[in-house]
């Protein structure tokens, strides 16, 4: 167990907050939209802003690592300890688009603090989190009196996330010495409620393509030619009726290999969530729920694996009518995975069973787009274990258990280096991600300092 003294981190996380405050606001108006091309230079100031405070924290080794698009940061801290354990923390310093004709009450990138919150774009997503840790790690050393971390503490952040991180596995793989860890932290996620503090233990993968069917070589008459030959519009609508059952479950052979099921303590720490399901069908934007028969909400949205249409098209689309049998159709599909399934053989599999669909007549083409790996870290894993314990003495709460609907660049870190990856968030569903009028809980945020400032000298603790 950690001996981190929880008065001595409080206390000094409260006498440093307003200069943390005024860093962060000060990191927050540099427009670092990795999307747009005119940000180019503000994206690697960031790079450079972030670089240069992370030396000024403390971390012996800042580097900016460029990629073919937007650079990554990297520090390094090593312990004294020449045992301690390697632990990197994962992050990005790249933002979403805003602007104030978007609906934005103040401008997105001259942040503001009202009511305990700090708006601006990154406030949540991801600046604020990437940042609580220098504050986190100072009121680790002022509380127990180190010099250095009690672990090897390693940083990489990223920027190009909101981008689709299209260069990050290469660069994982090409610094995966300097990379290497026994755990890795991602913070870059959220908790449950501003009243329920809670751990992520895990995200899904995903898998997307889009397949193209082809008949005549033009449109013609329906009239003419209707029931005569093939309509790939007709072969497309019976291909997506056919991916699920009665039942909600994909039916594409060999989707379900290798699927992690829940177990019954899971289950029941998903029970325990407040969850309220009319709610959350107002943010869906719903009048129902619907899925895999034998599961919950939550159960479905983040341990079970599933396959949606995301757009599907052709043939005539305006006003009135125009009776033709169209030349193609096309449709859009992804594939949510969980821990166990593997992306390569879904897509195979995925692929062998759409082909199978086509009648024929039909001409057919299949995109994948890259995949993205699941990844999952048991319940008892002592790291996880140490993490909740951080958190718990931070929220002075009981910490509970999520997993993430969506899916991230964390499993790549998970896959090229083969460590553990943790998720450790403060960001609570109201600070509005990606959305007009990203916020952040100023006490959240001190929370999370506090939480790191406990971590490192728990997962010191933890038996290898």
């Amino acid at each position: 167990m950690s001996d981190t003294p929880d008065s001595a981190v409080r206390t000094y996380t409260e006498q440093h907050r307003a200069a943390f405050l005024d860093d962060l606001a000060e990191w927050l108006r540099i427009p670092s939209v990795s999307a747009q091309p005119e940000h180019d230079g503000d994206v690697r100031r960031s790079a450079e802003w972030l670089s240069a405070k992370l030396a000024e924290t403390g971390f012996p080794v800042t580097e900016i690592w460029s990629t073919p698009g937007a650079p990554a940061v990297f520090a390094e801290w090593p312990s004294d300890d020449p045992d301690a354990p390697v632990v990197l923390v994962y992050g990005h310093h790249d933002v979403q688009p805003a602007a104030r004709e978007d609906g934005w009450d103040t401008d997105p990138f001259e942040p503001v603090i009202r009511d305990g919150r700090m708006y601006g774009r990154g406030a949540a997503d991801d600046k604020g989190q990437v940042f609580f840790h220098t504050l986190g790690v100072r009121a680790h050393l002022a509380a127990t009196g180190r010099s250095t971390p009690a672990v090897h503490l390693k940083l990489l952040v990223e920027g190009e996330e909101e981008s689709g991180s299209p260069h990050f596995r290469a660069l994982a793989e090409q610094r995966s010495a300097r990379l290497a860890a026994d755990v890795v932290i991602v913070s870059d996620t959220g908790m449950w409620d501003e009243d329920t503090p809670t751990v992520c233990t895990g995200m899904r993968g995903l898998a997307e393509c889009e397949i193209e069917l082809h008949g005549p070589g033009q449109d013609i008459h329906s009239g003419s030619f209707g029931g005569a030959v093939p309509n790939p519009a007709t072969a497309l609508a019976r291909l997506v009726a056919a991916l699920h059952d009665a039942e909600g479950r994909v039916t594409v052979p060999g989707f379900y290999d290798g699927v992690a099921e829940l177990t019954g303590t899971e289950r029941a720490l998903f029970a325990e969530l407040p969850f309220d399901e009319d709610a959350w069908l107002r943010t869906a934007a719903s009048r129902a729920t619907a899925g895999e028969a034998g599961y919950s909400t939550l159960e479905r949205v983040w341990a079970r694996p599933t396959a949606e249409v995301n757009g599907i098209g052709g043939g005539y689309q305006g006003a009135g009518s125009k009776t033709v049998i169209p030349s193609s159709a096309l449709v859009k599909l992804s594939f949510r995975l969980v821990a166990g399934q593997d992306p390569d053989r879904v897509q195979e599999a995925v692929r062998t069973w759409a082909e199978a669909q086509v009648p024929a007549g039909i001409r057919h083409r299949i995109t994948f787009a890259p995949a993205t790996r699941p990844c999952l870290t048991p319940l008892d894993h002592p790291a996880l274990q140490a993490v909740a314990r951080a958190m718990g003495k931070a929220f002075e709460k009981k910490v509970l258990f999520t997993r993430e609907g969506g899916s991230g660049p964390a499993a790549d870190l998970q896959d090229v280096l083969g460590a553990p990856v943790l998720f450790l968030g403060i960001s609570v569903p109201s600070d509005g991600w990606h959305g007009p009028n990203e916020k952040v809980e100023l006490d959240l945020l001190l929370k999370g300092a506090e939480t790191t400032a406990h971590l490192w000298g728990e997962l010191a603790a933890v038996p290898r």
